[in-house]
């Protein structure tokens, strides 16, 4: 069984599309592990209105942000594959059994995939998103490599996940963990839709990103400032590389 990671926040607008996506899905023996932190919109209504017994809906007794979020759901799974998908992302049909069937035929542990861009109307943005064939400790501490909506990991060898509450980049340091288990690899096919939206908690600034990505490390790794001064250099320009060399741009009509 898959256990699929949906952390949620006030995104009754995208949820049902994205429960959709998985409902979609030709390989069925999945969990769909909805974790609200304390959504303020019409979340819980949207969810209830699924008569699925593979859709659990797990509410926060009070707001902890996404990484105790994502946490939660994590002590929750039962599958020996976790995935996740964030309340306003998309995966297209094949995703799982591709997946999965990559990861069996191959003998790997953790693995992503290829995606593209969309708006918040669902509109196509001309980005489609790649990465290196085999992504080593080395590489990942380099550079976030895998899309959150990508990753798919083998429970019983990378074994449960927990990291420290950080707001931003908490997908990050569940990679940095699960890469000490197990090397990364690309399935280099598109399997989802990453939804790029107003009102995110996806840094804008230049400063502010350089800011968050030192907190990853200091905290979301437990590094010195020296050793997380290093590695956030070390990061930024790994993602300056991913952009220019793995991030393409297309014609949408």
């Amino acid at each position: 069984m898959v256990s699929i990671i949906m952390p949620t926040y006030n995104c009754g607008r995208f949820i049902a599309k994205s429960i959709d996506s998985v409902l979609a899905q030709t390989y069925t023996a999945w969990e769909l592990l909805i974790v609200d932190d304390c959504s303020t919109d019409n979340t819980a209504e949207i969810v209830a209105a699924y008569n699925d017994p593979r859709i659990h809906y797990l509410r926060n007794e009070q707001n902890l942000g996404a990484a105790l979020t994502r946490n939660r759901a994590l002590r929750e799974a039962k599958g020996r594959y976790i995935a996740f998908l964030d309340s306003d992302d998309l995966w297209l049909p094949e995703k799982l059994k591709k997946q999965i069937d990559f990861m069996e035929q191959n003998g790997y542990a953790f693995t992503y995939h290829e995606y593209t861009e969309i708006d918040e109307e669902s509109k196509p943005l001309g980005v489609y998103v790649s990465g290196k064939m085999h992504v080593r400790p080395f590489d990942m501490y380099c550079c976030c490599w895998p899309g959150c909506l990508s990753v798919m990991y083998d429970a019983n060898i990378v074994e449960l996940v927990q990291i420290p509450d950080i707001r931003k980049n908490n997908d990050s340091a569940m990679w940095l963990q699960a890469i000490k288990k197990a090397d990364c690899y690309l399935l280099p096919e598109n399997l989802a839709q990453y939804r790029r939206r107003t009102g995110s908690i996806t840094p804008t600034s230049v400063w502010k990103k350089i800011g968050w990505h030192y907190i990853l490390f200091r905290q979301g790794a437990g590094m010195n400032p020296i050793a997380a001064t290093f590695w956030m250099g070390m990061n930024i320009i790994g993602n300056s590389y991913k952009k220019f060399k793995y991030v393409k741009r297309y014609e949408t009509i």
